[in-house]
């Protein structure tokens, strides 16, 4: 699907007119592939790769225009199972055009970064930027969901909420990988800016960028290393609790076992003891109660049950 823009009064706005400068295509189709190899110019290759969510980050320089491939965190959805995914986005920068390439079908021009440009340049450095903060805030909600994830665990024998974890852990590595693929992206383009016909101002936008993406990396490490680092705590947390619980059921079926032998040993068909007795009944009754209560004083003291 084609959507097209132009830069109005610092803003972009979407325009179907032929003068549009900015040219989205999301989950183009055969014949949109084929008008941008064959009319455009793109590479083949360097299309499927936008398209590619396991595609490394890149630029490349070709004739008569320069292509990017930037990684963009996926939106979540319920049904990712706490998987956090990452997509690619190609951007192919002509002489007075600009064509994105997208998997994903969220708005792009959105947010602070573009309430204010002055020229397709800007654009480019700007969706970078965006990329960075869409990390920055997915980032925040992994940190979010592994706080709950482990006060769930504290009081948990289950294993889901350990997957759950181990699935965060994955999701970081993923983004780890993303972050530092786009940080290549900006060294280079930082040492292409002339080429690429940056101007001054957004020259020192790449350096802010590649500043912010740098800490970016640091804290998807940080997290990741904490989790990592809990993960066999939180294991023996889960295998502790199951101890506990296997040590409680003990102690319930031997508080059962005993009275039950003393009116099992009672109900023989065979001569015993108080067999005639009128209080012979209460009197097993209270031999079974005093098993019971033997049983739970022993768990009290604790000396049995250590």
């Amino acid at each position: 699907m084609l959507k097209k823009f132009h830069i109005q009064d610092g803003n972009v706005v979407e325009n179907d007119g032929t003068d549009s400068s900015i040219w989205v295509y999301c989950n183009p189709d055969e014949n949109e592939k084929k008008f941008l190899v064959n009319d455009l110019k793109l590479d083949e290759h360097t299309l499927a790769s936008a398209l590619d969510p396991d595609e490394l980050a890149r630029l490349e320089t070709e004739p008569d225009h320069i292509a990017l491939i930037i990684k963009n965190p996926k939106n979540y959805s319920a049904a990712d199972q706490f998987l956090f995914k990452v997509s690619s986005m190609g951007l192919f920068l002509f002489q007075k055009k600009l064509v994105i390439v997208t998997g994903d079908d969220a708005p792009l021009f959105i947010g602070k970064p573009f309430s204010s440009v002055d020229d397709i340049h800007e654009i480019l450095v700007k969706l970078i930027f965006s990329s960075i903060i869409h990390f920055r805030e997915h980032l925040k909600v992994i940190n979010m969901i592994s706080d709950e994830i482990e006060k769930k665990i504290n009081i948990s024998m289950e294993n889901k909420y350990l997957l759950n974890m181990f699935t965060l852990e994955k999701s970081l590595v993923y983004y780890l990988n993303a972050i530092n693929s786009n940080g290549f992206v900006l060294e280079k383009l930082k040492v292409m800016g002339e080429k690429l016909g940056l101007t001054q101002k957004n020259k020192e936008s790449v350096d802010d960028i590649g500043i912010e993406n740098s800490q970016c990396y640091r804290q998807a490490e940080i997290i990741s290393n904490i989790l990592a680092s809990l993960m066999d705590a939180r294991v023996s947390i889960v295998s502790n609790n199951l101890n506990i619980l296997m040590k409680n059921l003990t102690i319930i079926t031997i508080s059962i076992m005993l009275p039950t032998l003393v009116v099992s040993m009672f109900s023989m068909n065979v001569a015993i003891p108080m067999g005639r007795h009128p209080l012979a009944f209460w009197i097993i009754m209270g031999l079974a109660g005093v098993s019971v209560g033997g049983v739970v004083l022993l768990y009290k003291s604790r000396k049995f049950f250590k």
